[in-house]
């Protein structure tokens, strides 16, 4: 993901400060709507994502989703939900979701920072790292279960299929 030699981890900053300096040296495009939330565009292989930061000072949290850009339409819906199910099963750390008033595939996870001032660079990288590398991997599962029709555990043994060489 590059170099975070010039990300200071200052512990006055804003816990939005960090990710917006993560942003920022990356070139990614990103709105700074408030104090308390972020919304990023990152590029990705089979599609851009859309990464979202929620600060919460009552919680003392950061939620982060990853949106894909795909939307599912109602029929496949309960396909994709099965889908979900599946993927979840095989995750660590967050979890899919689909936004039902968009019908948008998405990766959550929240960050918490009780007692702390700020993250780390390091756990917003990972924070990061982990939800695009998930959403490539499970992508065309869901392209699968949408424009494809295959069942959910079909799907995803397709998607994970790996690949040897290069065409």
């Amino acid at each position: 993901m590059g170099s975070t030699s010039q990300i200071h981890n200052h512990s006055q900053n804003h816990p939005l400060d960090i990710v917006e300096q993560l942003v920022a040296s990356r070139d990614w495009l990103f709105d700074r709507n408030s104090d308390h939330e972020m919304a990023v565009r990152v590029p990705g292989r089979w599609c851009d994502h859309n990464l979202y930061f929620a600060w919460n000072d009552i919680m003392e949290a950061v939620q982060f989703t990853c949106a894909f850009d795909m939307r599912v339409p109602e029929p496949r819906r309960a396909a994709v939900n099965e889908l979900l199910a599946l993927i979840n099963e095989r995750l660590w750390i967050g979890h899919f979701g689909l936004w039902m008033d968009e019908g948008q595939p998405l990766y959550r996870h929240v960050l918490p920072l009780r007692g702390l001032q700020a993250p780390s660079v390091e756990q917003i990288e990972d924070l990061v790292e982990t939800a695009i590398e998930e959403c490539e991997r499970f992508f065309p599962a869901f392209q699968f279960v949408v424009w494809a029709g295959k069942s959910p555990a079909d799907a995803l043994e397709s998607a994970m299929v790996d690949t040897v060489g290069e065409a």
